[in-house]
């Protein structure tokens, strides 16, 4: 069965695989209704197909040399993503990066189980208690929960939190990371701090007013949270 609803390619990021040079291939649809979304037109606009199966892999054939991995993102892959894509993905010889927003366990857990994911980065959106205020969607905390435990066991991996203005203070961020803590009974290895940035399109339209969240405030809050895992990275 071929892959479906593969909205976008981008056809090479020094970004989006940490260390890698790498494509990048984005999914729709999503279960979350995060109004910050820097993708909405992956989760609220039309599902048509805008590429094939057999165009992303023989656009990868023309690639083998010069690339090292796929990053596979949405919306939230792990909704629509295909084991034999991944498997033909991974035959080629590259490595897969998936992100998502920890909502399906069990797929990722057998997916990583197959050897079909190489790295995976989780959005962590707060601390629990305020999940489904930011995701405006009903969540399932100990989905998640079994989502950052499996992750957590993995040789590379990275959970990421996007910093909202007038939203995530120390005080939530501190919440947030104790969560992480307490859920993997260990230091996690890597958090990824990113500001907020104005793109101009949001699924909510208030957050058309909201100015980027300024560099040093993630680092005043990266100095708050450097203790807590190997290693903190802002990224902006």
């Amino acid at each position: 069965m071929s892959q479906k609803h593969i909205k976008g390619l981008q056809k090479v990021t020094l970004i989006d695989y940490p260390g890698k040079i790498a494509c990048t291939v984005f999914l729709f649809g999503c279960n979350f209704r995060c109004g910050f979304c820097h993708n909405p037109e992956l989760v609220i606009g039309n599902p048509k197909d805008n590429y094939s199966e057999e165009e992303i892999l023989t656009f990868l054939t023309t690639r083998k040399s010069s690339l090292d991995g796929v990053c596979i993102t949405g919306g939230e892959p792990l909704i629509s993503i295909e084991k034999d894509f991944l498997k033909k993905i991974k035959n080629m010889g590259f490595l897969v990066k998936i992100d998502t927003n920890g909502s399906f366990p069990e797929k990722l857990k057998d997916l990583i189980e197959n050897k079909l994911i190489d790295y995976v980065a989780m959005d962590i959106k707060s601390s629990p208690e305020n999940y489904s205020l930011i995701a405006s969607s009903k969540i399932d905390i100990k989905k998640l929960e079994q989502s950052i435990k499996i992750i957590s066991n993995l040789p590379n991996y990275e959970f990421r939190t996007t910093i909202l203005p007038n939203f995530h203070d120390e005080k939530e961020i501190k919440k947030t990371v104790e969560w992480l803590e307490n859920v993997t009974g260990k230091m996690p290895k890597k958090f990824v701090l990113q500001g907020f940035k104005n793109q101009g399109k949001f699924i909510d339209q208030k957050y058309q007013k909201e100015k980027d969240v300024p560099e040093s405030f993630l680092e005043k809050l990266k100095e708050e949270i450097k203790d807590c895992f190997e290693e903190v990275e802002i990224r902006v």
